[in-house]
C-alpha cells in the first residue's frame, strides 16, 4: 500500500522504501543525516540494541527524531485517558477488528514502555548526546530528539 502512496506522489525516484529489521539494519555506518520512529521503538525487541543499531547508521552530529506514546501525567486528563485506553478502546478495537488482544497490546506497550527520564537514560547508553524531549497532546505522546556524537 505505502509504495502506491509513494508512486502515486511521484517520489518514487526520492524515496526507496525497504523491508528490514530495527536490531540489524542494512546500511552501512554513517549513512544518514536523520532516522526517524513514530511509534515504533516500544515494540524493539531489545531496545537497546535497536537504538544502537539507529545511531550506527546515522552520520557524525546526525539527528535522531522519536515520537512514542506517553502517559498523561495531569489531573484529570490523567484519569481520562487510563480510563479510556484501558476499557473503552479495548471494547471498541474487539467491535472492529473482531481481537481484542490487538487493542490490550497497546495500553500493555506504553505501560511498559520507558519514558521521561528512563528514556532519555536509555538513548544515553546507546550513546546519543545532546538529547531533549518534548510531551505533546496533553501527554499522550512525547517527541525525543538526540544526536549521534
Amino acid at each position: 500500500m505505502e509504495r502506491k502512496k509513494v508512486k502515486a506522489r511521484k517520489l518514487d525516484n526520492i524515496i526507496e522504501l525497504c523491508l528490514g529489521d530495527s536490531e540489524n539494519l542494512a546500511f552501512e555506518d554513517n549513512t544518514f543525516d536523520a532516522v526517524t520512529v513514530a511509534f515504533g521503538v516500544r515494540n524493539f525487541e531489545n531496545l537497546q540494541k535497536g537504538l544502537r543499531e539507529m545511531n550506527r547508521v546515522l552520520k557524525p552530529e546526525g539527528i535522531t527524531l522519536i515520537l512514542e506514546f506517553s502517559k498523561p501525567k495531569k489531573f484529570p486528563f490523567k484519569q481520562v485517558y487510563n480510563f479510556y485506553f484501558s476499557y473503552i478502546l479495548p471494547g471498541f478495537g474487539k467491535m472492529v477488528s473482531k481481537s481484542k488482544e490487538a487493542y490490550t497490546y497497546l495500553p500493555e506497550s506504553v505501560g511498559s514502555f520507558p519514558e521521561d527520564a528512563a528514556f532519555i537514560k536509555e538513548l544515553e547508553k546507546a550513546t546519543y548526546v545532546d538529547i531533549s524531549q518534548k510531551r505533546l497532546t496533553m501527554g499522550i505522546a512525547t517527541l525525543y530528539k538526540a544526536y549521534k556524537k
